[in-house]
């Protein structure tokens, strides 16, 4: 089955300050790497748009993305210490969101069944008000908002194997339980959240799972807490979409993220959620780029979770 993948061209518009870890290359090398390997005939490069942007405000503050936009636009700036928006900073993230609310358009009637969105910058660390973690835009909030308000789903899971706990994912949908929001990441790490105990409040609560993982984890145990945790509660929430906030930082040669992963426990991660969203969604898929430091790991990370992604 083909994939289709979402690449954006961001390099001009989001040029990483020297030396900083989110640059483009670390996209860029891994999109070149499966576009030349021998799963590159099924994959189908797309450029889905929207003008429907409104659930970008349902996730974030007018004030926060107009203060963004207007760093940008007076030449660009440090949103905190590790997080920079260029001169067209805003304006690449606004076209990484918008594109995830075109990817679930196109999924939804039926264009593709699965799709990798390749964007920067990344999004999980972003909070409805501020931005951190070279996050700006919350990409999967978005997405997930966009099934529900636009396409009237009622659960959607959004699974997060990034390094780092996706903090602003887990508070932006805290208490509903129309998104259940799953994350397995190094622990304590940055940002310091995403303890066990986080399970949700109100309506929301048991709709947040946290998996924290030691320093150094390998594959054994990621693939032992997918079939032990993950997977037992997908099955019982039933999702109707799965979105994947896919991280590549827990690669063991990742600059950054301290695990012992291979290439391969992303596809073993990925062949996992293809056999549930096959039973419960319809097969249906997005995942989104977020972390990765390692142009190479990256690469190789892809390839193996595309490769399960064109599973029929």
């Amino acid at each position: 089955m083909k994939v289709a993948l979402i690449k954006l061209i961001q390099e001009v518009k989001h040029p990483a300050p020297s030396g900083h870890p989110e640059n483009s290359e670390r996209m860029e090398y891994a999109v070149r790497y499966v576009l030349d390997s021998d799963i590159a005939s099924e994959i189908e490069m797309i450029n889905p748009v929207t003008t429907d942007t409104g659930c970008i405000y349902k996730i974030h503050q007018k004030e926060y993305l107009d203060s963004v936009k207007a760093i940008s636009r007076m030449g660009g700036g440090y949103l905190d210490g590790d997080t920079y928006a260029g001169i067209q900073g805003f304006d690449a993230a606004w076209e990484t969101a918008s594109a995830a609310i075109a990817a679930v358009g196109t999924i939804i009637n039926k264009k593709y069944k699965r799709i990798f969105l390749a964007g920067r910058p990344p999004g999980h660390h972003a909070e409805n008000d501020h931005g951190m973690g070279f996050c700006i835009i919350n990409n999967i909030a978005v997405a997930a908002e966009a099934l529900i308000t636009n396409h009237k789903l009622d659960r959607v899971a959004i699974i997060d194997w990034d390094v780092h706990h996706g903090n602003g994912t887990q508070n932006i949908f805290y208490s509903r339980s129309d998104i259940l929001y799953i994350s397995l990441h190094r622990y304590p790490f940055y940002p310091g959240s995403g303890a066990a105990r986080e399970r949700g409040t109100g309506e929301g609560d048991g709709h947040t799972l946290n998996v924290p993982l030691p320093a150094g984890t390998d594959d054994k145990i990621y693939i032992q807490k997918f079939e032990d945790i993950i997977i037992p509660k997908l099955e019982q929430y039933k999702p109707e979409f799965i979105l994947i906030s896919c991280g590549f930082d827990a690669h063991r040669h990742d600059l950054l993220g301290g695990m012992n992963l291979t290439e391969q426990a992303f596809g073993a991660m990925t062949s996992l959620l293809v056999n549930v969203a096959d039973q419960y969604s319809g097969g249906r898929i997005l995942s989104l780029f977020e972390g990765g430091y390692t142009p190479a790991a990256n690469a190789a990370s892809l390839y193996y979770h595309l490769r399960e992604l064109q599973r029929n």
